[in-house]
């Protein structure tokens, strides 16, 4: 089977060979430094990893080590990063760590005592919006929570980031997706604006004087005490994100596979975020909208991320339509695999959950790295529905040696 052949088989819960992927979106990646030791371990060309995402620090897997990995998903590359700038214009940067990399040419950066700081649009001028601490291996986003006013509250400035593609912007997502659906994987791709309240992006570091509600707390409590006001921003954001898929649509039609609707967490290691209640007021008829235009005009299948333990929200993400789940975070409370793959295996792809990256990839043995992997894959891939990824990205300083004997369980599994 070709690669994007395994992962539709996979989509359409047909038993088959376990398909993997790492790298093709933000939340399925991989440290610069794990890509780095990776490309050593395969004996590849030596030369600097580029960071695609200078939040987390991901490294691009490039299509050599795509290639000896055995990856079967790709994405298609962004517009632009979470700063602001898009991934391109390459320069030269070392790392805090001392690692020689390729950032993109808007990456700007200032040091003090604290450690590092990041610009929105690259522009020094403005305030930070990201900061890597001393001995820390990525970025944080620094709130920008200008003083708020209940009575002056707009809604537009929760909406100043959603802004209709332009022709220039669908000609680059056309000759990505061109470019990817070249490499005979599955092609994975996003177009921004989908994602409802998405933690991450509420701070806006890519906006370099953001207005509205953008810390982080007082988001989380504007979903109790604002609910009319989240209800607004969801609206509008909705209505600019199908028009923007329409074009998407338009542009790329059938070489994209699978898109990323959304990075919203709502659980914790132990619980959730909100109630069930609040997620089918407050979320479920806006993400059903977006993933009821999709299946309606498009062949692509939808891609829900949220971390944390979810499981009593399984039955929620699927009646707003998702197909997809990520990433599946097993050591939660109630994320029990076999649990999951028998209560829900049948209406949704578990993208993720291969092993733990919080325990057994960073501190356990590569033997033990190889039992869970091999477990996993036995439990996830009864009849089809399994992608495998780590849960989440593979963080920084994790033993080449695990990962690479995950990598070698998965295709022991494959036989």
């Amino acid at each position: 089977m070709t690669s994007r052949a395994k992962i539709l088989a996979a989509l359409n819960h047909e038993s088959g060979p376990v398909p993997m992927d790492f790298g093709s979106t933000p939340i399925t990646g991989m440290h610069c430094t794990c890509v780095a030791a990776l490309r050593d371990h395969y004996g590849l060309e030596k030369r600097p990893v580029k960071i695609h995402d200078p939040y987390q620090m991901l490294g691009m897997l490039e299509d050599d080590l795509l290639d000896a990995v055995g990856i079967d998903a790709v994405g298609v590359e962004s517009l632009s990063t979470i700063f602001g700038f898009p991934p391109s214009d390459w320069k030269e940067w070392t790392t805090p760590w001392g690692q020689d990399v390729l950032v993109p040419g808007k990456f700007n950066v200032t040091r003090d005592e604290k450690g590092l700081y990041v610009y929105p649009e690259g522009d020094t001028s403005v305030a930070a919006s990201g900061h890597m601490p001393v001995d820390a291996y990525f970025f944080d986003s620094i709130v920008r929570q200008l003083e708020i006013d209940d009575d002056e509250l707009n809604p537009e400035d929760n909406l100043e980031e959603f802004k209709p593609l332009t022709t220039e912007d669908l000609s680059k997502i056309q000759t990505f997706a061109k470019t990817a659906a070249a490499t005979g994987r599955a092609v994975v791709g996003g177009i921004g604006g989908t994602a409802l309240g998405d933690i991450a992006l509420v701070p806006a570091p890519f906006l370099k004087a953001p207005k509205g509600i953008r810390d982080i707390e007082e988001w989380y409590v504007s979903t109790v005490i604002r609910q009319d006001y989240i209800h607004e921003v969801f609206t509008r954001q909705v209505e600019i994100a199908i028009d923007n898929l329409e074009k998407t649509q338009g542009a790329v039609g059938d070489l994209m596979d699978v898109i990323v609707i959304c990075g919203t967490d709502f659980g914790t290691q132990s619980g959730t975020f909100c109630s069930p209640d609040t997620y089918d007021e407050l979320w479920k008829p806006y993400y059903k909208k977006i993933n009821d235009w999709i299946h309606e005009n498009t062949s692509w299948k939808t891609f829900k991320h949220s971390c944390g333990a979810v499981e009593n929200f399984m039955s929620r993400f699927i009646a707003s339509g998702f197909d997809i789940i990520n990433p599946v975070q097993c050591s939660a409370t109630g994320m029990d695999p076999q649990t999951l793959k028998d209560r829900y295996g049948d209406q949704l792809v578990f993208w993720g959950g291969g092993v733990d990256t919080q325990h057994v990839l960073p501190f356990g043995t590569p033997e033990e790295v190889r039992e869970q992997v091999l477990e996993r894959c036995g439990i996830f891939s009864k009849d089809g529905g399994f992608v495998f990824d780590a849960i989440h990205n593979v963080q920084a300083q994790t033993p080449t040696e695990n990962i690479v004997a995950m990598i070698a369980a998965v295709h022991e599994f494959n036989g």
